[in-house]
C-alpha cells in the first residue's frame, strides 16, 4: 500500500515494507533416502529385551527343530521377527521385507534378514504340537522377567490379585484361499483369535485360531488349565487366581474348569428373561454402591444355573445414565442394557423417567478359597 507526504496533514503514515538485507532462502533436495537413518530406531530396546529375557532361546528349546539342517531361520527367529515387524507398525508377512530394505533398521532388529517368503516357508514346517509348544517357551521367559524385576515390584505381581482374562475377536481377513478361516454372522471372513492373558502384565498365557464359525465356549476350560500351567510358580502360589471372562463365555463347563482348579471366577452372563425377572425381588435397600466406579451399584442375588458350581451366587450391576447417555438406537449397545421395559419406551418417554438404569449380570463364586 503506497502513502503520499503531505505536509498540510498530520496522522500516520503506512510503511509497505523495510528493506534490508537478501534473506537466503532453504533449499529443498529431493533424492534417494539415506540408507544410514531409520524410522525404527526403538527396535534397539526390542532387541535388547529379547536378549536379556533370552527369548529366541526359549522358543526353540520348547519348540525343537523344525528342519533336517540346523541351518536359517527357526522357530524362535520366526516369532521374534514377526513379533518385531509388528511393533514396527507392520500388519502383514509382506512387512517383513518392507523391514528387510531398510538398511539402518536391520542392525538394531532382533531379527535381520527374515523376508515373507522365509517366514511363510518356515511356519508351514511347524506341527500343530510345536505350535502348542510355544506356551511352554513364552511361559520360561515370564519366569525370566519376573526374576529379573526388583524384588518389590516382582512380589506385587507374585502375590495378586492374579487375573487370567479370556477374550476371542474376530480379525477379519482377505483372499479365498485362506486356511482356517469362515464367514461369521456379520458376513465377513474371519480368522477368531482365542486369548488366555495375565492381565496384570498384559501377558499372553495360552492363545487359540480359530475360525469365524468356532464357538470360543468349546475349547475354553482347555486354555484355562494351560494358562494355569504357564503362570510362573510364584504367582500360583500367592492364592489369588482368579478368572474374568464376558457374556460370550457363559457355559457351566468354564465355570466347573474354575472351581476344580480351586480359583474364583466371573463369568459375564447373557441378559436372559430369568435374570430379568429376579430384579423384582430385589429392593433399594439391597444396593449397594460399587467400589472405583461412578453412579454405579450391585446387589447379589441367589442365582444358580444348572451344571454350575453349587458356590455360584449372581451378581447384578446397575449404573446409572442420563438420556443423553442412551442412543435413540434400538440396535445401540448400552440401549440394550436397560429394563425391557425402559428398553420399549419411545425416547421422549424414556428421557422422562425419574431413573435410567443400564444392567449387567454376572456368575462368580463370593467367599471363595483359594489353594495353590
Amino acid at each position: 500500500m503506497r502513502s503520499q507526504y503531505r505536509p498540510e496533514r498530520e496522522g500516520t503514515y503506512l510503511v509497505r515494507r523495510i528493506r534490508g538485507g537478501k534473506r537466503k532462502r532453504q533449499q529443498v533436495g529431493v533424492g534417494a533416502a539415506d540408507r544410514s537413518l531409520t524410522s525404527n530406531a526403538g527396535m534397539a530396546a526390542v532387541a535388547e529385551v529379547c536378549d536379556r529375557l533370552g527369548v529366541i532361546e526359549a522358543l526353540d528349546a520348547a519348540v525343537g527343530p523344525v528342519k533336517v539342517r540346523a541351518r536359517g531361520f527357526g522357530a524362535g527367529q520366526l516369532l521374534t521377527g514377526i513379533a518385531a515387524a509388528q511393533l514396527a507398525g507392520e500388519d502383514f508377512l509382506t512387512g517383513l521385507d518392507r523391514q528387510r530394505a531398510d538398511a539402518a533398521g536391520q542392525q538394531l532388529t532382533p531379527v535381520p534378514g527374515l523376508s515373507s517368503t522365509t517366514a511363510a516357508g518356515v511356519a508351514r514346517r511347524v506341527t500343530g504340537g510345536q505350535w502348542l509348544a510355544v506356551e511352554t517357551g513364552l511361559a520360561a521367559v515370564t519366569e525370566r522377567m519376573l526374576g529379573l524385576l526388583p524384588a518389590e515390584r516382582a512380589a506385587a505381581l507374585a502375590g495378586g490379585p492374579v487375573t487370567i482374562d479370556l477374550d476371542a475377536t474376530d480379525v477379519e481377513v482377505y483372499g479365498r484361499k485362506k486356511r482356517g478361516v469362515a464367514y461369521n454372522h456379520q458376513g465377513q471372513r474371519v480368522g477368531r483369535p482365542h486369548v488366555a492373558t495375565w492381565a496384570e502384565t498384559e501377558i499372553v498365557l495360552a492363545a487359540d485360531l480359530g475360525s469365524g464359525t468356532d464357538d470360543p465356549r468349546a475349547t475354553a476350560p482347555a486354555l484355562l488349565r494351560r494358562a494355569l500351567a504357564c503362570l510362573p510358580a510364584a504367582a500360583r502360589a500367592g492364592g489369588r487366581v482368579a478368572l474374568r471372562a464376558d457374556a460370550g463365555y457363559f457355559a457351566g463347563a468354564l465355570a466347573r474348569a474354575a472351581h476344580d482348579e480351586h480359583i474364583a471366577f466371573a463369568i459375564g452372563a447373557k441378559r436372559i428373561a430369568p435374570l430379568w425377572r429376579l430384579l423384582a425381588g430385589i429392593g433399594e435397600q439391597d444396593w449397594a454402591d460399587a467400589t472405583g466406579m461412578d453412579n454405579a451399584q450391585v446387589a447379589v442375588a441367589d442365582y444358580c444355573p444348572d451344571w454350575w458350581p453349587a458356590t455360584t451366587r449372581l451378581l447384578i450391576r446397575r449404573v446409572r445414565l442420563d438420556p443423553s447417555q442412551v442412543s435413540a438406537d434400538p440396535r445401540s449397545r448400552r440401549r440394550r442394557t436397560l429394563h425391557p421395559d425402559q428398553r420399549a419406551l419411545p425416547f421422549p418417554e424414556l428421557a422422562a423417567e425419574p431413573a435410567i438404569y443400564g444392567y449387567s449380570f454376572i456368575l462368580t463364586n463370593p467367599g471363595r478359597v483359594h489353594a495353590g
